[in-house]
C-alpha cells in the first residue's frame, strides 16, 4: 500500500548487454513488467533498426498462424478451439527454429488438404450437376408433340420449330430430313441468373430456340467458399450450327455449365447409373479427406493459443531490441530505460542470468544515469485498487512523487456515492451485482466480450461493490428501504391522547416536549419520520447541513494533503505562505459555520428554557450571512441573537484574520521567490564561478540544467510570478464558497432519489395492493413486474449512474483540486501482458 501513497522512486538506467544475452534477458523483463525501454533510435526509420529481418520473420509466423486459424474457424462446428489461462513462456533462439519448421509443415499439409478438398468437391459438384441433368432432362425428352409438316419438309417446318418437341425416335429416326433435326445444349445456371438467360436466348435467336428449365429444390455446396448455391436444370433446343454457337456462347456468359447429355433413353439411363455409382465412390472419398482433416485441425486447435503467444512474444521482444542502441565496436547493445529502485537488484540478477544462460565470458550490467529529466509516475496496484486508480488517472496522471488521491478515494467516493443513494434496498441491489461480478471473477475475465458497457462495469466491480455497501448503510442512516422505514427499536414518539383524536384528526401535531421520550433512536432516523406530514421540510434541513459538514470536512482534508507534497518536494515555505493562511479562510469562515450548526443542536432543545427554545433557535445561514457583511437581525422578543457572549466580536475577528490570509497568499510565496531563493542562487552562482572558474561545463550537463523543470519554475519573470499567484489565489477563495455550494449535491440527489423512490412505490406498486379480490393477485403480479423495471431502469441505473458522475465531480473538482496537479506520465514498461491484451483488442 506504500505506493498507492505516492508513486514509486524511478531510476534512469543504461544497460550493457551481450548481443547473445539480450533476447534472454529481454524476455524476462517482458514477464516481469517493470522495464519501460526509452528509443535510442527514433532518427532511423523502421527498415534501418538491427533486428527487422527478426521482426519479417516474426511477421511471416504470423501470417501463417492467422492462416492456420481461419481454417480452424471455418470448421469451428467440427473443431473445438480449447480454452487456455496459460500462457508459455517467450521460445528461445533454438525453439524458434522447430516451431517456424512446425509451422511450415502444418500450413502446406492444411494447403495441401484445403486443396485436395477443392478439388473432390469440385469434381463431386459437376457429378452431382450432371446427375441432375440427366433426371430433369429424361422428363423432358419424354414429351412429344406432333409436327405438323406439309411435303416432307418445307419452309413452315423451320418456322413451327419453336412449337414442337419431337421425341427420342423421331430425333433418331435415320429416315428424317437433315433439315429437320433439332440440336440441344444441356446444362445448368445459377438461379438468379435465368430471367436475364431467358432474355437473353430469346433476342439472340429471335425466338427460335427453344428452352425448358426446372429448378432444383436442394441447395448446392461453392467448393472454394462453402456457400450455399442453388442452380436450375436447363435444355436449350434450337436448328443449326450458327444457332448453336451463339447460344454457347450466351450460356458461357452467364456462367452456365454444359453436359453432354445423350438423346437416346438408354444411353442416359446407362450414364445416369455410371454417375451415381462414381458419387457415391467420391463422396467415401470426399467423407474421408474430410475426417483426415478434422483430425489434423483438432492436433493444431490444441498447440494453437500457445504457438500464438510464443510468436507475439518474441517478436514484441524484437521490437524491444530495436530500441537498443549498438556500441561503436558492434559487441554490446546499450539501452536505456526507466526502472522502479525496488527493482534494480531483480534487474541485475536477470541480467547476469541472461549471460549465464548463453556462456558469455563479459557480464552484461545495469549502470544508473543521474538526470534531471522527471521520471514516470508508477503506481502498483492490484485488482482491488485498479479500478480507483483509474478514476483518478482519466483526471490526469500524477506528478512523479505526488500525493496519490486513489489511496483516499476508496473509502470517500463509495461513502459520498451512499449519501446521494441513500437506499438499503437499492444498495442490496447494486452491491448483489457487484458481487457477482468479484465472485465469478476468474470465469467472467476469461469471457472476452465486445460490449464495452459490460467491460466498464466489470472493470469497477469493486467500485460496484462498495458503492451498494455504503448505500446499504446510508440507508439505515436514513431509515430508507424501497421509500419505506423498519421500526426495529420502537419509536421515540408517544402519543397521549386517546383513540378517537388520533383517528379523527388527519394531521395531529406532536410536541417535542411533551409527545418525545428524549431517548434518541439508536441508530438512523425515527421511523415515525415516514408518516409525519413535515417530512420533507424536516429532511431537507437535516441532509442539507451532513451534505454541508462533510463537504467542507472532505475540502479541509484535500488542504491538509497539500503539506504532504511541500514537504516531500522541499517546498517549507509553501507551509507558511500558502497552507496555513489557506487553512485559516476554510476553518475560520466555514468550518466555524459548521461548528455553528453543531452548537444549534446541542445548545437549543425543546425542554430548554424560552431563550434556549427551538422558537429562539437562530438561523445559522442568516447568522453566516450577517458575520461576513458585519450586520444584525433583531431576534424574536425575549430570543438573543448570538449563541453565547462575545460571539459578534470573535466572527470579527475570524472575518479580519480570513481577510489578511488573502494578501498573504496573494503575494507571499512571489515575494519569498524573488528576495530569497533567486538571491541566494545569484550567490551560489558566483561563488562557485569563482571557485571554478577554469572549469568548463559540458553542453549536456548546461542543457540538463536548463531544461530541469525547478529552475524553469525559478526563472520565471517576476511579472508572471505575480500574475500565476494571482489567479491561484483568486481561485482559491471563490472556489471555497463555490466548493461549499457544490457539496449541496449530496442533499439534492439524495432528496430527488428518495422523493422518486416513493412516488414509483405509491403511483405504481401500491395499485396492485388496493384490491382484495382473487384478480388482486393477478394485478399484483403485473404491477410488481411493472414497478421492478422501473426500479432497476431508473432508480437504480439512471440515479446510481448521476449520482456516480457527481461523485465523481466531487472528488476532481472539490477535494482533488486542493493539493492534486496531476502534470505527469504513466509507466508504461514493456510487459507480455499489455502486448497480448493490445493484440487481442486489434483483433476484435
Amino acid at each position: 500500500m506504500g505506493s498507492m501513497f505516492r508513486s514509486e522512486e524511478m531510476a534512469l538506467c543504461q544497460l550493457f548487454i551481450q548481443p547473445e544475452a539480450a533476447y534472454a534477458s529481454v524476455a524476462t523483463m517482458g514477464e516481469a513488467g517493470v522495464v519501460q525501454f526509452r528509443d535510442l533510435n527514433s532518427e532511423m526509420n523502421v527498415f534501418q533498426r538491427k533486428f527487422v529481418s527478426e521482426v519479417r520473420r516474426c511477421d511471416e509466423l504470423e501470417r501463417k498462424l492467422r492462416y492456420i486459424q481461419t481454417e480452424v474457424h471455418k470448421d469451428h462446428v467440427h473443431v473445438p478451439v480449447p480454452e487456455s489461462s496459460v500462457f508459455p513462456f517467450a521460445p528461445n533462439p533454438r525453439e524458434i527454429i522447430n516451431l517456424e519448421s512446425q509451422l511450415e509443415r502444418t500450413e502446406n499439409e492444411i494447403l495441401e488438404l484445403s486443396h485436395n478438398a477443392v478439388n473432390l468437391k469440385s469434381n463431386y459438384l459437376e457429378l452431382t450437376e450432371l446427375r441432375h441433368v440427366l433426371e430433369k432432362t429424361h422428363a423432358f425428352f419424354e414429351e412429344s408433340f406432333s409436327f405438323q409438316q406439309q411435303d416432307g419438309t418445307n419452309a413452315s417446318g423451320t418456322d413451327s420449330m419453336t412449337k414442337a418437341l419431337i421425341s427420342d425416335e423421331a430425333l433418331n429416326n435415320q429416315s428424317q430430313v437433315t433439315r429437320g433435326r433439332l440440336g440441344f445444349v444441356a446444362g445448368v445456371v445459377p438461379r438468379e441468373r435465368v430471367p436475364g438467360f431467358e432474355r437473353m436466348l430469346w433476342r439472340i435467336s429471335r425466338g427460335n430456340v427453344f428452352l425448358r428449365r426446372a429448378e432444383l429444390e436442394e441447395s448446392l455446396e461453392d467448393p472454394a467458399t462453402g456457400n450455399e448455391i442453388f442452380k436450375t436444370v436447363f435444355v436449350a433446343f434450337f436448328q443449326g450450327e450458327q444457332l448453336k454457337s451463339r447460344v454457347k456462347k450466351v450460356c458461357s456468359g452467364f456462367h452456365a455449365s454444359f453436359y453432354n447429355c445423350p438423346s437416346a433413353h438408354s444411353e442416359r439411363q446407362e450414364m445416369l447409373k455410371g454417375v451415381k455409382t462414381r458419387l457415391e465412390d467420391l463422396n467415401m472419398v470426399l467423407n474421408q479427406t474430410r475426417d483426415h482433416r478434422q483430425r489434423v485441425l483438432t492436433t493444431v486447435a490444441k498447440e494453437l493459443h500457445n504457438w500464438g503467444v510464443m510468436v507475439r512474444k518474441m517478436k514484441a521482444i524484437y521490437h524491444t531490441l530495436n530500441l537498443f542502441n549498438m556500441d561503436v565496436t558492434k559487441k554490446c547493445l546499450i539501452g536505456e530505460c526507466w526502472i522502479p529502485i525496488k527493482d534494480l537488484q531483480f534487474i541485475r540478477q536477470t541480467l547476469a542470468e541472461g549471460s549465464k544462460a548463453v556462456g558469455s565470458s563479459i557480464p552484461s550490467f545495469l549502470n544508473i544515469i543521474n538526470t534531471n529529466e522527471k521520471p514516470p509516475t508508477f503506481n502498483r496496484t492490484n485488482r482491488f485498487t485498479q479500478g480507483f486508480q483509474n478514476l483518478v488517472d482519466s483526471y490526469g496522471i500524477a506528478g512523479y512523487r505526488e500525493v496519490n488521491p486513489a489511496l483516499y478515494t476508496i473509502i470517500t467516493f463509495p461513502f459520498l456515492f451512499g449519501i446521494m443513494f441513500g437506499d438499503a434496498g437499492h444498495g442490496i441491489i447494486l452491491s448483489a451485482f457487484g458481487a457477482y461480478m468479484v465472485l465469478y471473477e476468474q470465469q467472467l475475465s476469461k469471457t472476452k466480450s465486445s460490449n464495452e458497457i459490460w467491460n466498464i462495469f466489470f472493470g469497477g466491480r469493486y467500485i460496484i461493490l462498495l458503492m451498494g455497501l455504503f448505500s446499504i448503510y446510508t440507508g439505515i442512516i436514513y431509515n430508507d428501504i424501497f421509500s419505506k422505514s423498519m421500526n426495529i427499536f420502537g419509536s421515540s414518539w408517544t402519543i397521549n391522547t386517546d383513540s378517537i383524536t388520533v383517528l379523527n384528526n388527519k394531521s395531529l401535531i406532536l410536541n417535542p416536549s411533551t409527545n418525545f421520550t428524549q431517548i434518541p433512536y439508536p441508530l438512523g432516523l425515527d421511523p415515525v419520520w415516514q408518516v409525519a406530514v413535515n417530512k420533507i421540510i424536516f429532511l431537507n434541513s437535516y441532509k442539507m447541513k451532513l451534505s454541508i459538514i462533510f463537504g467542507v470536512v472532505h475540502m479541509m482534508f484535500g488542504v491538509i494533503l497539500s503539506v504532504v507534497n511541500h514537504v516531500h518536494f522541499n517546498k517549507k515555505h509553501n507551509i507558511l505562505l500558502q497552507f496555513i493562511p489557506q487553512m485559516l479562510f476554510l476553518v475560520l469562515l466555514f468550518f466555524y459555520m459548521v461548528s455553528l450548526m453543531f452548537m444549534k443542536w446541542i445548545l437549543y432543545g425543546p425542554q430548554n428554557p424560552q431563550k434556549t427554545g427551538p422558537g429562539c433557535a437562530p438561523s445559522v445561514l442568516i447568522m453566516f450571512i450577517n458575520m461576513m457583511l458585519f450586520k444584525h437581525t433583531t431576534p424574536f422578543e425575549g430570543c438573543d441573537e448570538y449563541m453565547f457572549e462575545g460571539q459578534e466580536r470573535l466572527q470579527k475577528c475570524f472575518v479580519v484574520i480570513a481577510l489578511l490570509c488573502i494578501p498573504v497568499m496573494l503575494l507571499g510565496k512571489p515575494l519569498y521567490i524573488i528576495l530569497y531563493e533567486r538571491r541566494s542562487k545569484n550567490c551560489e552562482s558566483e561563488s562557485s564561478r569563482d571557485i571554478n572558474g577554469s572549469i568548463e561545463l559540458k553542453e549536456t550537463e548546461v542543457s540538463n540544467m536548463i531544461s530541469s523543470p525547478a529552475n524553469h519554475e525559478e526563472e520565471e519573470p517576476a511579472s508572471e510570478l505575480f500574475i500565476h499567484q494571482s489567479i491561484e489565489t483568486i481561485e482559491y477563495v471563490l472556489s471555497t464558497v463555490s466548493h461549499t455550494a457544490s457539496y449541496l449535491r449530496l442533499w439534492a440527489l439524495s432528496l430527488a432519489h428518495a422523493q422518486l423512490s416513493e412516488v414509483l412505490w405509491s403511483m405504481v406498486l401500491r395499485l396492485g395492493l388496493d384490491s382484495e379480490t382473487h384478480w388482486g393477485a393477478i394485478k399484483l403480479y403485473v404491477f410488481f413486474g411493472v414497478w421492478s423495471l422501473f426500479t432497476l431502469a431508473i432508480l437504480v441505473m439512471m440515479e446510481g449512474l448521476s449520482a456516480f458522475l457527481h461523485t465523481l465531480r466531487l472528488h476532481w473538482v472539490e477535494f482533488m483540486s486542493k493539493f492534486y496537479v496531476g502534470n505527469g506520465y504513466a509507466f508504461q514498461p514493456f510487459w507480455f501482458k499489455n502486448v497480448l491484451e493490445n493484440e487481442e483488442t486489434i483483433e476484435e
